[in-house]
C-alpha cells in the first residue's frame, strides 16, 4: 500500500490522575526528521516516543505537539536545609559569645532564615507513561490512516498517468517503421547523388551509414520503457512497503530512455510524443516526492 508522507493526526488519551492530547503533523522531506513540543517534565520518555513514531514512519519531516494536565491534588514537600541551619546555628552562637547577648532558641527564628526552608513542588510523573504512550499510538493510528487514504488516491493517479505513458510508446513503435522508411530513403537519395558526383566522397557515405545505423533503431529503448512500465506499475500495485525512492529511480530512467528516443526519431509526431511523454513524466516526478 503506498502511503502519502504528509498527514495529520490527533487523539486524547485520560485516566482519573492524567489527560493528554497529540497532535502529529508531517510534510514531505527526504529523510526522517521528528521535532517534538513538550513540556520538559516529559523529555525523559523522548526516546521511547521516538521509537514508536519510526515504527509507522519511514520517511518526512514530523512535528509531535503533547499537552497534559496532571489531574492529581499537588504533593507539595517542605525540606530543610540541615547543613544551612547548622552554619546559622553556629554564626549565631559566635554572635552571641563576642556581643554577650542571648542565644536564640525559637526555631522560627531559624525558619525565617533565607533558603532555611524549600518547598517542593515537583510531581512524580510516572504514572503517566502508559497514558501517554496510548496517546502517541491512537495519534498515530490516525495519522496513518489519512497517509493511506491519500496514498490510494496517489496509486490511482500513478497508474493513470502510466497508462497514458504505454499508449504513447506503443503510437512510437506504431510509427517506427515509417521513420526507418524515410531516414532509408534518405539516405538512398545521398547514396545516389555521392555515385553520380564526380568526385565520390566515401567517408562521407561511411558515416551517412553509421549514422543510419545508430539513429534510426529505437527498438532497445522501447524494450526497456516497457519494462520500466513494467515495474513501475508492479511495485505501485504491490507495495508493501516505502517505495517512492525506488519510484524515484524508475522515472529518471523512464526520463532517459524518453529523451534517446527524442533524440533518435527524426519524426514530427514522434517529438510530439515525446514532449508529451515528458509532461506525464514530470507530473509522476512531482507526485513520487510525496510518497514514503
Amino acid at each position: 500500500m503506498l502511503k502519502s508522507m504528509t498527514g495529520f493526526g490527533a487523539a486524547v488519551a485520560e485516566t482519573e490522575d492524567y489527560k493528554i492530547s497529540v497532535e502529529l503533523k508531517a510534510v514531505n522531506q527526504r529523510f526522517l526528521e521528528i521535532n517534538f513540543h513538550m513540556g520538559r517534565p516529559l523529555n525523559a520518555w523522548e526516546d521511547a516516543l521516538r521509537k514508536g513514531i519510526k515504527e509507522v514512519v519511514a520517511r518526512g519531516k514530523m512535528d509531535v505537539f503533547i499537552n497534559y494536565v496532571d489531574k492529581r491534588e499537588n504533593q507539595t514537600e517542605i525540606r530543610v536545609d540541615k547543613g544551612l541551619v547548622l552554619a546559622y546555628q553556629q554564626a549565631l552562637n559566635n554572635m552571641s559569645d563576642m556581643l554577650h547577648v542571648a542565644r536564640p532558641d525559637d526555631v522560627q527564628v531559624f525558619a525565617g532564615f533565607p533558603d532555611v526552608l524549600k518547598v517542593d513542588t515537583s510531581a512524580n510523573l510516572e504514572g503517566m507513561k502508559p497514558v501517554l504512550l496510548q496517546a502517541i499510538q491512537e495519534s498515530l493510528q490516525a495519522f496513518d490512516k489519512m497517509r493511506a487514504t491519500e496514498g490510494e488516491n496517489i496509486r490511482k493517479d500513478f497508474l493513470a498517468r502510466i497508462e497514458k505513458l504505454e499508449g504513447m510508446r506503443q503510437r512510437i513503435r506504431e510509427i517506427a517503421p515509417s521513420i526507418v522508411s524515410a531516414y532509408r530513403e534518405h539516405l538512398r537519395q545521398t547514396i545516389a547523388q555521392a555515385l553520380e558526383s564526380q568526385t565520390f566522397d566515401e567517408t562521407r557515405l561511411i558515416q551517412e551509414t553509421a549514422i543510419y545505423a545508430d539513429r534510426v533503431d529505437i527498438t532497445e529503448e522501447l524494450v526497456r520503457l516497457e519494462s520500466h512500465f513494467g515495474q513501475f506499475r508492479q511495485i505501485v500495485e504491490t507495495a508493501a512497503e516505502p517505495v517512492g525512492r525506488k519510484l524515484d529511480f524508475l522515472i529518471q530512467e523512464i526520463n532517459r530512455e524518453t529523451n534517446t528516443i527524442g533524440s533518435k526519431a527524426n519524426s514530427t509526431e514522434a517529438a510530439q510524443l515525446v514532449v508529451d511523454m515528458k509532461s506525464e513524466i514530470e507530473k509522476l516526478r512531482e507526485q513520487v516526492q510525496n510518497i514514503e
